[in-house]
């Protein structure tokens, strides 16, 4: 079963759907071909056109899609207000000028603009949040641009007509993005198509690290086809591996065996002196891309930067924002979103408040300790969805607990009634927490609250006291309760390190998907 490689022969290849396993047996260490030297060549003779080409056709489309929504948002804003032509000489009788700047030179705009801004650029598109920024970004310049040009050719342009033009273009192409987004990754998931696929080069346990990182999500389109070891064979004898191992490899002849597009030099990989540098001319001309998995993981971005330092360039790391300005926007955002939810939820509160009743006689509401920020204690508050004689029947239920840590979890626990199993599954049973909110206890967005006489908060746990428990969070729109206790943990702690207000705005709008598709709630 599976596919059996060694260093000098191509793998054969199992036809069937199952996931295969390999087993590293043994391998032929041939002597790498001599790496490219990086001598300059004419800019006419680079000939291979780059392999992963998937982006192309998208930002195609996205150009046009972005011309159209700017085109859009014109007509709006001109069927909008009677006085959109003020400012344009003789536009009632001679509307041509006007259409062209309104239908052509706007819409131009906005795409030029787009482009400064590198929101086509392919590392951007489909992952993270730095695409929206961009597009935001370039909607703040064409204002801007707009607002120059009427002020340096004193044209009295109507305000109301230019403010509605520019913002519905701006959420539209924001809309856009978000469903082309929403197409790639469907295409991804589903087909497995418009990925790039890579060849993992460092040690043995590197390679594995970097591979079960971006397998998690498979919609970031990566798509590890092979392992190339630089610790030779002893390192990797009777390990199983999820893609075929290779040692002793030229890596450009490598990676057009497997198809691949991309190569990724985890860890010490691209520690020693000189070979990353080769590696990169080497693949000059070849269309394959090069990435680099630092040692350093679990990271965001924001908090990495660059800094050259005589042509060394040194990988520096910010220490994580918990304090200052964004955390007291945090705080804000917080109170007034809780306080106009329980305005708004009250009907809706009452309404389960009455169901509760009527399945169960007892409490509406369930009061439980959890330890919050800097391991102060709290009582939080959640719709009660079990019976009231819940915790007399746990010691019976202990052995049949589904989840490791410190969680007690069970798909068909008995000791939740019907109304509270519908409760739970579309998590209404966790809006009443927005009074913690509101006073202070808990954030909207953060780490989830843990009972607080389970266990300890020792080691690397402790950390996620550093800041305010969330009602959602990372681990919530990464599976929930079908998660492991570590990987919770680590999803957790990622989020301490890295949060921002943008990531916390990204988190609230992949809980209405994870809660709309009831996904890991039981």
């Amino acid at each position: 079963m599976g596919e059996v490689t060694t260093g000098l022969q191509r793998p054969v290849t199992n036809t069937g759907r199952s996931k295969l396993v390999r087993h590293v047996d043994s391998f032929e260490i041939q002597p790498p071909a001599s790496p490219h030297n990086g001598v300059p060549r004419s800019a006419w003779a680079r000939a291979r056109r780059r392999v992963s080409r998937w982006h192309r056709p998208y930002i195609t489309l996205l150009l046009l899609l972005d011309f159209a929504a700017a085109a859009v948002a014109s007509v709006i804003a001109i069927e909008t207000f009677d006085q959109s032509r003020a400012g344009f000489y003789n536009a009632e009788q001679d509307p041509t000028w006007f259409h062209t700047v309104a239908f052509v030179l706007l819409p131009l705009g906005w795409v030029v603009s787009l482009w400064a801004n590198r929101s086509y650029d392919r590392r951007y598109l489909g992952l993270g949040p730095d695409e929206y920024k961009r597009v935001i970004r370039a909607g703040v310049a064409v204002t801007a641009t707009v607002s120059f040009l009427a002020f340096a050719t004193k044209t009295d342009l109507s305000r109301y007509t230019v403010g509605t033009a520019l913002f519905a273009a701006l959420l539209l192409i924001l809309l856009n993005r978000i469903l082309c987004r929403f197409v790639l990754h469907v295409v991804r998931r589903n087909i497995g198509q418009a990925s790039h696929r890579m060849v993992l080069v460092g040690t043995l346990p590197e390679c594995l690290e970097v591979y079960t990182a971006v397998t998690r999500n498979p919609s970031a389109g990566l798509v590890p086809v092979a392992i190339h070891i630089t610790d030779g064979y002893a390192a990797a004898k009777g390990m199983e591996t999820p893609v075929p191992v290779y040692a002793g490899r030229d890596i450009l002849a490598l990676i057009r065996e497997v198809g691949g597009d991309t190569i990724a030099v985890c860890g010490s990989a691209s520690a020693e002196p000189g070979e990353l540098r080769r590696l990169a001319w080497q693949l000059e001309g070849s269309g394959v891309d090069l990435v680099v998995a630092p040692q350093l993981t679990d990271i965001a971005g924001p908090r990495v930067h660059i800094r050259p330092i005589e042509g060394l360039p040194l990988l520096h790391v910010e220490e994580p924002t918990l304090s200052g300005p964004a955390l007291l926007a945090k705080n804000l955002m917080d109170r007034v979103a809780a306080g106009l939810g329980l305005l708004m939820l009250a009907p809706v509160f009452l309404t389960i408040a009455i169901a509760i009743r009527v399945s169960d006689p007892g409490p509406v509401f369930f009061r439980q300790p959890r330890v919050g920020h800097e391991g102060r204690t709290f009582r939080v508050w959640k719709f009660r969805t079990m019976y009231v004689d819940a915790e007399d029947r746990l010691a019976s239920l202990v052995d049949r607990n589904e989840t490791d840590g410190m969680l007690f979890k069970m798909k068909e626990d008995p000791r939740v009634f019907p109304v509270g199993r519908f409760l739970r599954a579309s998590s209404l049973d966790e809006l009443p927490q927005l009074i913690n909110v509101l006073k202070g206890e808990m954030s909207l967005v953060g780490p989830r609250p843990l009972p607080a006489d389970d266990g300890d908060f020792l080691g690397d746990v402790r950390r996620r006291l550093l800041v305010r428990p969330g009602m959602t969070g990372l681990w919530q729109v990464s599976g929930r309760s079908d998660l492991s206790w570590d990987e919770a943990v680590r999803l957790d702690l990622y989020y301490v390190d890295n949060w921002s207000l943008a990531y916390d705005l990204s988190i609230l709008w992949r809980t209405v998907g994870v809660v709309l598709a009831r996904k890991g709630a039981y």
